[in-house]
């Protein structure tokens, strides 16, 4: 009898195996071939996307790359696995199956050229364009898109998400919990695609807190088969404005996208998704625009 009990917790626990192992194979080939999960950290994307949007990234958008293959980072737990563990032998191939071209105005995630990391911002320059902004305001091919104000955004001033940053305003500097304003414009691209956009430096200055301004820039050619992409909160971006060679984002190749933000499935405003009064129930199921 004992024998058997034993047999049959053995074949109980063999069943239970395999069966969390099919259940990560499916879910490894279902975050490799179609979505990708991505928490917004940073403010850079406001008010288009808030810190602590979760989403998840359409890969079928533009199909597939080297930088489609998973990555899985846990930092509480010491988990950090790479596109380079899973597929390194591509990385250097410019193949890409399926999918089609990324469009100006599309919220893209892609591979930082350099180090790998994930960003996501809007995709402002395609192949062969000439980007410059100028006082502020964004110029394609020469020609400066059509932006219109509107109601500030208003957010408190406070420590946000789990990193606990702190946003910049430009109201200058506020307390705790007071009302921290930055102005907003529609920007309208070329391709009428509009979405709106946030300014926090004055014309007239270099630098706030720490940050470089890039309201005012040279002109910059998109090579072929590369993007230029910008952040919604225009002073508070590290993007394509900025070259490589001092800590910027630079040109983006095509292999080095991800896929395309379709829609926010869930956003908390806490340090942690279990503070459940931090939820925030308007954004949920929320398109991005």
């Amino acid at each position: 009898m004992a024998v058997t009990e034993e047999k049959s917790f053995i074949a109980s626990a063999v069943e239970t195996i395999k069966t969390i192992f099919y259940a990560l194979l499916i879910a490894g080939v279902f975050r490799t071939l179609f979505f990708q999960p991505f928490w917004i950290p940073s403010g850079s994307m406001k008010d288009t996307l808030l810190i602590g949007d979760f989403l998840f990234v359409n890969k079928m958008a533009y199909g597939y790359s080297y930088a489609s293959c998973p990555k899985i980072q846990i930092s509480r737990f010491g988990v950090d696995i790479d596109a380079d563990d899973f597929c390194g032998f591509l990385k250097d191939r410019d193949t890409r199956i399926f999918g089609g071209d990324p469009k100006r105005g599309d919220v893209v995630v892609f591979r930082h050229p350099v180090t790998g990391s994930d960003y996501i911002k809007r995709l402002v320059g395609l192949p062969g364009d000439k980007i410059q902004m100028q006082g502020g305001v964004l110029k394609i091919n020469g020609k400066a898109v059509k932006i219109e104000v509107v109601a500030d955004f208003v957010e408190t001033y406070g420590p946000q998400g789990s990193q606990r940053n702190l946003p910049i305003c430009s109201n200058g500097v506020v307390g705790m919990g007071a009302d921290c304003i930055k102005r907003k414009y529609i920007e309208t691209l070329p391709n009428d695609v509009s979405h709106g956009i946030l300014d926090t430096i004055d014309q007239d200055k270099m630098q706030l807190g720490g940050r470089i301004n890039v309201d005012s820039t040279k002109v910059y050619s998109v090579p072929e088969d590369h993007f230029f992409f910008m952040g919604d909160n225009r002073d508070n971006s590290s993007d394509s404005r900025v070259p490589q060679s001092i800590g910027g984002v630079g040109f983006v190749p095509m292999k080095d996208i991800v896929g395309r933000a379709d829609r926010i499935l869930f956003s908390s405003a806490g340090s942690s998704i279990l503070a459940f009064w931090t939820w925030r129930s308007d954004r949920y199921l929320k398109a991005v625009n």
